[in-house]
């Protein structure tokens, strides 16, 4: 019975294919760009945690004012830290994996006939721990080389891109302003941040080297810190704004004249935005779905006026009011499918070349196109339905009549 309904359905799409194919048109719409927009989302949501967690893993960081800023950003009029700061953190903070104290400055980097404006970082071996940032050749800082403030250098790629061409810049002299410095290593590539900053952009540096040669001071600029697996950085992140609270005397009830900013608090903020965009997309997407579905309804009701004397033959040599229901019912799902299928197959092309568009990840997402499709049937059930229940209770007599 259901196998000789589905085929009088296919039949009457096939006699009509032009105006079938565009009632399906609104259902293939609502599915592909569904589907597409929520692809798209989560490639950007993905892309979003990756660039962050390449800024490193579980890291925190600690600067002075209520304000945030980047390297090299404005610094802040409250005091700064010092060498005992660090030290604090570093032994009674409980749950750390490494402790970097950084300083930064713009400079430009000189060798031979050319230059380049960069970031110049001072700070100690554990900022590669901190930041997960390995070497691409050559070695970090030796312990002499740290203790004594040595002129020695290693530089992210972009600067050695820029300065060197494609020569080795490995045991060659630049300058720095006034510092000349032997490069000792180059930083694998990180590339640019969601922010649009490029991570290689910067010349590292000895602290003790920065804040004889460069800043003139003992100051340190702010401290990068990493916890160890599987310890919460909420609680770390509490536990130095309780212990720089109580060296930097400040009383209960008054501001903190420092930041603690936690990078998986960024993590979570930016994926959730992300997500909430790709649900508000994928829902405004779905309207064309209810639109689809309108026309579907439309074109029902149309053929069943077309068909009204068909119908009464049918009722009038034995069929069923159910039969003729589910045969005009089982003709809106198969429309309606039929625009599932092909809506999933346009909507994945399309979020393939978005995705290279935007250089995101293409990650594909079976449960939405599960979703999408099941959707798409229950649109053609819903909107289905009325036109068939009117072909259903067609009078017979009054059906054999119609002209």
């Amino acid at each position: 019975m259901i196998r000789e309904t589905l085929l009088l359905a296919l039949r009457a799409i096939r006699r009509n294919v032009l105006r079938s194919s565009l009632t399906i048109l609104g259902i293939v719409i609502g599915v592909a760009s569904v589907i597409a927009m929520v692809t798209l989302g989560g490639g950007a949501t993905a892309q979003v945690s990756s660039e962050i967690a390449s800024l490193g893993s579980n890291m925190l960081q600690v600067r002075p004012g209520q304000g945030f800023h980047g390297p090299g950003g404005a610094r802040s009029a409250a005091p700064s830290f010092d060498r005992k700061d660090v030290e604090a953190i570093r032994g009674q903070v409980y749950g750390l994996e490494a402790v970097a104290p950084v300083s930064t400055a713009g400079l430009q980097a000189v060798s031979g006939n050319r230059n380049w404006s960069t970031s110049v970082l001072g700070t100690t071996n554990e900022y590669f721990d901190v930041r997960d940032w390995p070497l691409g050749s050559g070695r970090i800082f030796g312990e002499g080389e740290l203790r004594s403030g040595k002129a020695v250098c290693i530089l992210g790629t972009t600067v050695g891109r820029e300065l060197f061409g494609d020569g080795d810049p490995l045991g060659a002299s630049i300058r720095l302003e006034k510092l000349a410095c032997t490069v000792i290593g180059i930083l694998a590539s990180k590339g640019q941040t969601s922010f649009g900053q490029d991570q290689d952009d910067v010349v590292i540096i000895p602290l003790r080297t920065f804040q004889r040669r460069i800043a003139g001071s003992t100051d340190v600029e702010a401290v990068y810190l990493s916890a160890l697996d599987g310890v919460s950085t909420t609680s770390v992140k509490q536990d130095i704004e309780g212990l720089m609270r109580e060296r930097r005397r400040i009383a209960e009830g008054k501001d903190d004249d420092f930041h603690v900013r936690d990078m998986q608090e960024i993590v979570t903020a930016l994926t959730g935005t992300t997500r909430v965009l790709t649900a508000l997309l994928g829902a405004v997407a779905a309207v064309s779905l209810l639109v689809g579905g309108i026309g579907i309804m439309n074109i029902m009701l149309v053929s069943v006026t077309e068909r009204t004397r068909e119908i009464g033959i049918r009722l009038a040599i034995g069929a069923l009011e159910r039969d003729v229901l589910l045969q005009f019912l089982i003709e809106a799902v198969v429309l309606s499918s039929f625009g599932g299928i092909f809506g999933i197959l346009f909507g994945l092309l399309m979020a393939l070349a978005g995705a290279r568009a935007m250089s995101v990840p293409f990650i594909l997402n079976p449960g939405i196109m599960v979703v999408a499709f099941l959707f798409s049937v229950a649109i053609g059930v819903a909107f289905g339905y009325f036109p068939a229940r009117r072909a259903a209770r067609l009078d017979p007599i009054d059906a054999l009549r119609h002209e």
